[in-house]
């Protein structure tokens, strides 16, 4: 029976008996774990918006009848790109975090392409594997995660050169009937809240590296995994009751460690197995899509900047020239990074396999605007915050007879603002910047698909200075550099 609703995602998620570490010990049912359900509700929206936004929500697909979520389709015109991004920042602006599921979506657009070429020149059918895998997925509506990152150990050696070979996920056991695979992937956003997983190489690979070589689909609940759940800043409040000290207590996101302990992959799941040479362009082509998906980013900047206008109002502040400045830098830097990332989407171009591909350059030119803005857009709301955003008693001091009034007489600002709701405004920023979801908008901004110096690895390869020279030395009316090279 097909997911329909964001309600019918949340029970599909119960009773799997997922092998899933937190704190030290392992969790009964994650689905009920306070610390894990705002994540579970983050994806839930996804399905939510699918039915109440369906122009940005949902798509028309090629592969099945009738309309899918648009985290399952693959992209067939430079349009479906641009309304991924606008969808992405819809997300943003609804759940204020990280709502997990465009790695999915990256990968399967990735791996359509380059599935297609790669068996143009075998001669081989993963391609038909991986779309029979995406209509099975579209056609059941399930939450795909991406495994791509792994620990990676000796950063100077190579998959094979590793002192522990299972430093990087590889293949242990090929069968007729599938392979055994063994390894971990670090920071996997959404992934015990995903059904599938489609593990991916990490890197450029060579042919000493084919064991590393694999690519394939495995279902979360694979009794060969186990997940170690990442600790975000903050998080045990969660545990602490109340509501308000936790800043966005329905929404959040989620990163654990996935380890695969011989894990089986049938055949008709993997669709890429010693190809070596498609390791590079495949996560090439997987990070340009995913470095303009951060434009999800702005949505949460819309967020920010919507709390950090709020807060002056309740401040009694809102037209203090200098706050409207910090509001217009703070507007200026969430479009820039929406500029690039949407412009990167309208210059898609097709691929030999009939989906679209987003303009590289543009793609890392918005993830790079992505690893700087949003710390300055968080500068900015907790300079307007004050420091009150960091200083406010918990909510248990509120609730006391004893200091609950003193607090409620000393707080209180603007005429006509409650003590009540200036607390849940700081308590966002100070979520938003330093806590929970700082995770999600400040750090996974930085290293999430690729640090800073992988963005400026690849404009430097795209940035083509001959062809700038030549444009230069034409206009200066320079015409022959050998006369020039004589005289020296």
């Amino acid at each position: 029976m097909p997911i329909r609703s964001a309600e019918q995602y949340i029970e599909s998620l119960r009773n799997r008996n997922l092998n899933v570490y937190l704190f030290g010990e392992r969790v009964e049912e994650p689905v009920d774990h306070p610390v894990v359900r705002p994540s579970i509700n983050a994806v839930a929206e996804t399905y939510r918006l699918a039915e109440e936004e369906p122009e940005l929500g949902a798509a028309d697909s090629t592969l099945v009848d009738g309309k899918v979520n648009r985290f399952l389709h693959v992209a067939g015109s430079a349009q479906d790109v641009v309304t991924q991004n606008r969808m992405q920042r819809r997300l943003g602006q609804r759940t204020g975090t990280c709502f997990q599921r465009c790695v999915g979506m990256d990968a399967i657009n990735a791996l359509y392409s380059i599935t297609f070429e790669l068996d143009e020149k075998h001669g081989t059918d993963h391609h038909a594997r991986f779309l029979a895998f995406v209509k099975e997925m579209q056609a059941e509506n399930f939450v795909i995660g991406g495994a791509m990152t792994d620990p990676k150990g000796d950063r100077s050696k190579a998959p094979s050169q590793q002192e522990d070979p299972d430093l990087f996920v590889r293949v242990v056991e090929r069968r007729d009937d599938g392979v055994v695979i063994r390894g971990a992937k670090m920071h996997q956003t959404g992934c015990i809240n995903s059904h599938w997983l489609l593990v991916m190489p990490t890197m450029r690979l060579s042919e000493a590296d084919r064991d590393y070589a694999i690519s394939c689909a495995v279902p979360v609940d694979h009794p060969g995994i186990s997940y170690i759940y990442g600790r975000q800043s903050c998080d045990s409040r969660a545990l602490e009751g109340g509501e308000i000290d936790q800043g966005n207590a329905r929404f959040g996101g989620q990163e654990a460690a996935i380890i695969f302990d011989n894990v089986f992959v049938p055949n008709e799941r993997i669709f890429i197995d010693g190809q070596y040479e498609y390791a590079a362009p495949l996560v090439e082509r997987f990070t340009s899509f995913h470095r303009r998906s951060y434009v999800c980013k702005t949505g949460l900047g819309d967020v920010i900047i919507g709390a950090a206008a709020t807060i002056a109002d309740y401040n009694g502040v809102p037209k203090a020239s200098h706050v409207r400045d910090k509001l217009v830098e703070m507007a200026h830097l969430n479009e820039t990074i929406y500029g690039a990332g949407i412009a990167a989407s309208h210059e898609s171009k097709p691929t030999a396999a009939g989906n679209y591909q987003c303009d590289d350059m543009l793609a890392n030119v918005c993830k790079h605007n992505v690893t700087r803005f949003p710390y300055e857009l968080s500068r900015l709301a907790q300079d307007l915050a004050g420091g009150l955003m960091v200083t406010l008693p918990s909510d248990k001091e509120f609730d006391s007879e004893v200091t609950g009034p003193v607090l409620r007489k000393y707080l209180k600002a603007a005429p006509g603002v409650s003590v009540d709701n200036r607390r849940r405004v700081l308590r966002l920023i100070e979520n938003m910047t330093l806590g929970r979801n700082a995770v999600g908008y400040l750090t996974e901004s930085m290293h999430g698909a690729g640090s800073p110096q992988a963005q400026r690895v690849q404009i430097a390869r795209m940035m083509n200075l001959e062809e700038k020279k030549k444009l230069a030395k034409h206009l200066a009316g320079v015409e022959d550099e050998s006369e020039d090279e004589d005289a020296l």
